[in-house]
């Protein structure tokens, strides 16, 4: 096997490149680094071995030579191995030792490169590095050298004198002798100076000033690690294509309570949005056995979840025509959707994802017909009693059930908001937290029957969508916390 250094990009998950994220999600060892962030390592497949090698002020859970021995030992043992870094690999990461180290053990690797947080850093933050008739080069420079050297190797004086853009990583514990250095250089110290924290992810923070004044500002902001400062003329262009602010969301947190496997979706448009998502699956859904369904025995299949289409297509042999001359009734466009992935279009199709808008929609054309109601085993009776009560002849087919798991952290509780798009995931929320003060948080439901659940469990509804499908989801939390 080959062990793979991996840059993940400057934060946010989505930038690591197509390359990185395959060979993440194939790894059997997994090293990390405190740069790589919390979301990516969730990629890795269940039994991946996951070491944190992160290295921040004041904390070292491992020594560089501790990591180029682990990583050696690894890919001496034939295990599909990956460390993941923060940024590029061979920017400032270190990644050349850890190349370097494997190369003389005899280990083959590969690198990965990703997106330099010098780059990336400035760009989400509006400021181009590069600019016509401002800057036509850029100096990246680190300020946090190897404190074993006897002096620095960095020539403050030179770089003052440059023209251009100047970026530097990890410089923040040094700030005030920086600025001090290159004023004492040459450079104007009203020239522009822009610090960007936690760059490209939902929580970042862009600090402005200039070299006279910004380390008084920084430290007056609290300003700390991980952060990228820029200094030259092409900060000022900022305030006219800044963007990351303007997003809806900028700087929100949303948890998740969707299984994992059906909340991409989700998390994907509240993340274009700007907000930090906290993936927390409170439930998974699992099939339930059951005899073979002979469709063509029914006037109407009513479908009430978009769980239920594919575990349907098999109770039915496999093959979607078994519908042919079958009415088939959808619980919302959702539902409507995932039927449409497994080659069925709906005839009847609810606005609402609710079981009273689908009941209006076939109560008066109920009697005499045998309905078939395929659904999840805790859902409610109010269908089947509904149309048995116009006449029809009702079965119901149970495809899965939920069930609880367990969440990984409690990070949900302190999010700005929480979607809940169910009942079961509500219900599933207040038993994962039995016994805390649930007050606190903002629950923005998809429908009226999750709102009636969270009420009955004690989770305060701070907004219900309006439209009940992942898209009024989505507009009642921008309306709510844009």
């Amino acid at each position: 096997m080959t062990v793979f250094l991996v840059g993940s990009g400057p934060g946010d998950p989505g930038l690591i490149t197509v390359r990185g994220l395959d060979l993440l999600r194939r790894a059997e060892v997994l090293v990390l680094d405190r740069l790589a962030g919390p979301e990516l390592p969730l990629e890795a497949p269940a039994g991946c071995l996951v070491i944190d090698a992160g290295k921040a002020p004041g904390r070292v859970a491992m020594t560089q030579d501790e990591i180029n021995a682990c990583l050696v030992e690894h890919g001496r043992a034939g295990r599909f191995v990956v460390r993941l870094k923060g940024g590029d690999p061979f920017v400032f990461g270190r990644g050349s030792e850890e190349a370097e180290a494997l190369h003389a053990a005899g280990v083959p690797y590969e690198v990965v490169p990703g997106v330099s947080s010098a780059i990336a850093a400035p760009s989400a933050a509006g400021v181009p590095v590069t600019h016509r008739g401002l800057a036509t080069h850029v100096t990246i420079v680190t300020g946090h050298e190897d404190p074993a050297k006897p002096e620095t190797q960095t020539d403050w004086a030179s770089l003052a004198r440059a023209s251009g853009t100047l970026v530097l990583l990890m410089g923040v514990g040094r700030l005030a002798g920086i600025a001090d250095a290159l004023v004492a250089g040459g450079r104007d110290p009203r020239t522009p100076v822009a610090i960007v924290e936690r760059a490209t992810s939902p929580t970042q923070r862009v600090t402005t000033g200039d070299l006279a004044t910004i380390a008084a500002t920084a430290a007056a902001a609290g300003v700390s690690s991980p952060a990228v400062t820029v200094v030259g003329d092409v900060v000022a262009v900022r305030d006219a294509i800044g963007w990351a602010e303007r997003v809806p969301l900028a700087g929100r947190v949303v948890a998740v309570t969707r299984p994992r496997a059906q909340a991409d979706g989700l998390s994907r448009r509240l993340a274009d949005l700007g907000a930090r998502v906290v993936q927390a699956p409170l439930i998974r859904t699992e099939p339930v056995p059951g005899d073979p369904i002979d469709a063509a025995a029914y006037d109407v299949v009513v479908v009430t979840s978009p769980n239920a289409p594919a575990l349907l297509l098999e109770r039915i042999g496999g093959d979607a025509r078994a519908l042919h001359g079958v009415e088939v009734a959808a619980i919302g466009p959702a539902t409507a959707t995932a039927l449409r992935e497994i080659g069925v279009v709906a005839d009847l199709v609810s606005e609402r994802a609710v079981a009273e808008a689908l009941l209006d929609l076939l109560a008066e054309r109920a009697a005499g017909r045998r309905i078939l109601i395929a659904r999840a085993e805790e859902a409610r009776d109010l269908l089947p009693e509904g149309l048995a009560a116009q006449g029809a002849e009702v079965e119901i087919a149970v495809l899965y059930r939920t069930v609880p798991v367990v969440p990984d952290s409690e990070a949900a509780l302190g999010a700005d908001a929480v979607a809940f798009t169910s009942a079961s995931t509500a219900r599933a929320f207040a038993a994962a937290f039995a016994g805390r003060d649930l007050d606190g948080v903002r629950g923005v439901a998809i429908g009226p029957a999750t709102s009636a659940a969270m009420r009955e469990l004690g989770i305060p509804v701070a907004a219900e969508a309006a439209d009940h499908d992942l898209d009024g989801l989505v507009a009642a939390l921008v309306e709510l916390l844009g």
